[in-house]
């Protein structure tokens, strides 16, 4: 290993840096999560603006980012950011809390979803194909190793691998899967759209705006709710957001890599609205494709959720289904390159202001942080093992959940509090750094981030309203972030006075 001081080598330019964009972007999400969300909002126009919505908050959140990114081009990206607005302890709490579950378990969840798709066509690969049969940890938890588990965690520690042997060989494996997800994702909706429209599917089906007309209560949709009519439907069009939302929110990565970002000040600006404003379009245009090719409980039923699977097994019989799980495949391989090769970052950054173990901070022959894509990869790799239990509510037999899953399910309050964060760091370091250089400077300011603030904000008042547990487990997985920030605050102190 060489020296902790060693620098990373800047050799990501405009195409590398907009495809880690779109690569950690477009993952498993597009391709599942509308599912629940019709399910939740019975009605293809409600759906379509579900993302729509969630594809604002990304265009307002990347108009911000941008001018962070460009005055502070370092490794760590949205950590530096929140560190020189608010200090080094909100800093590390996002630090803490990627590390602890958002990036780790986003990278379990693509490897997981990898693997299921992967079942497709090796059937001995399979959520209930036991290695290792469950163990009860204690309390609704287990712990297990099966087929779909050990691709998974195969594909996590290949990842890494590749990672650690330079930025070139990264670079290239995520720009070659980026561009063939992203045709794959064309393709779907190119299809959809010019051989869907039939009598039955949802576009020419059932109402658009009318959610009632279609069978929809939203006591159905979120069982326990009191309230009724459009007061209700506003509140559950806000959970309906939380899939469009994290099928979105990895568009940050791309700042975890700034220290390697040739000419950064006009590369990030750049990679970030381009390639936001290409996914979100995408994505609401692969939504009215599933709405113009299945039909509204087609969608909401899909078999295991695989929406785009099922469009194109209507278009195109099964061939169009493989071909599809096979597109799928693609996406979750690049997607899963960027997440690892950019959370990384992060963890370097904080080792390198003295709040993560030291040995994280150091870069290898390669020049690149390969401590902390093991350490990442590690416990990523551990997060696809535990398991829920639970019982079926049909027949009552037991059923096996993944954690990670659940933990996402807790995060996203929390994770949306820290893009509130991210966004109003830009109003905050104008007032607190007036005279820094901003190669670029936020368009729309200040309308754009007092509108991102709002939205979000909103967002998470309507989960607390609706999982007020999971939105306190997130929290409180959070706060746990301020004894170990303390910790490490203290042990940086006690190494710096017994240095000579």
């Amino acid at each position: 290993m060489n020296s902790p001081n060693e620098k990373l080598v800047r050799g990501l330019g405009p195409l590398d840096a907009t495809m880690i964009v779109i690569g950690s972007m477009i993952g498993s999400g597009i391709f599942i999560t509308s599912a629940e969300s019709t399910r939740l909002l019975g009605a293809p126009g409600w759906l379509i603006l579900a993302w729509a919505m969630a594809g604002l908050l990304t265009i307002t959140g990347a108009l911000c980012c941008a001018e962070l990114a460009a005055m502070m081009p370092k490794a760590g990206g949205q950590y530096v950011f929140l560190r020189q607005a608010y200090g080094p302890s909100i800093g590390f709490l996002f630090g803490w809390t990627l590390f602890l579950v958002i990036q780790t378990g986003t990278i379990a969840a693509v490897a997981i979803a990898f693997a299921k798709f992967a079942g497709v066509f090796f059937p001995a690969v399979a959520t209930e194909h036991y290695l290792v049969e469950p163990v009860h940890l204690f309390g609704a938890y287990a712990l297990s190793l099966s087929t779909e588990q050990l691709v998974a965690v195969l594909l996590i520690f290949f990842l890494t691998w590749i990672n650690t042997r330079g930025l070139e060989l990264g670079r290239l494996i995520q720009n070659t899967f980026t561009f063939a997800k992203t045709a794959a994702l064309v393709g779907l909706i190119v299809i959809g759209l010019l051989l869907g429209w039939q009598a039955t599917t949802a576009a020419r089906a059932v109402d658009w705006w009318n959610p009632w007309a279609n069978g929809w209560t939203p006591q159905a949709a979120q069982p326990g709710l009191t309230m009724t009519g459009g007061l209700a439907l506003i509140v559950i069009f806000g959970k309906a957001m939380v899939g469009p939302i994290f099928a979105q929110t990895a568009w940050t990565n791309v700042t975890f890599t700034g220290g390697e970002i040739r000419d950064p000040g006009r590369t990030l600006p750049r990679a970030l609205l381009i390639g936001c404003g290409l996914v979100v379009v995408l994505y609401v245009l692969a939504n009215l494709a599933y709405v113009a090719t299945l039909s509204l409980g087609e969608i909401a039923h899909a078999p295991q959720n695989r929406v785009a699977v099922a469009a194109m097994r209507a278009v195109l019989g099964s061939t169009g289904a493989s071909l599809m799980a096979g597109a799928i495949l693609v996406s979750t391989f690049g997607c899963n390159n960027g997440l690892i090769l950019a959370g990384a970052r992060v963890y370097y950054a904080m080792a390198r202001d003295r709040l993560f173990f030291r040995e994280v901070a150091r870069t290898n022959a390669q020049h690149v942080p390969a401590v902390a894509l093991v350490a990442q990869g590690l416990w990523a790799a551990l997060l696809t093992l535990p398991r829920t239990i639970g019982a079926d509510p049909t027949t009552g037999a037991v059923r096996y959940g993944n954690v990670y899953t659940q933990l996402l399910e807790y995060i996203v309050a929390a994770d949306l509090v820290f893009y509130v964060l991210l966004v109003a760091a830009v109003i905050v370091l104008r007032r607190k750094m007036p005279e820094m250089p901003r190669p670029y400077r936020a368009w729309g300011y200040p309308v754009v981030p007092i509108v991102a603030i709002a939205l979000a904000t909103l967002l998470v008042v309507d989960l607390a309203i609706l999982a007020p547990a999971t939105c306190g487990i997130g929290f409180a997985l959070v706060l746990s972030g301020f004894p170990a920030y303390y910790l490490w605050k203290k042990r940086s102190l006690t190494s710096a006075h017994s240095t000579p």
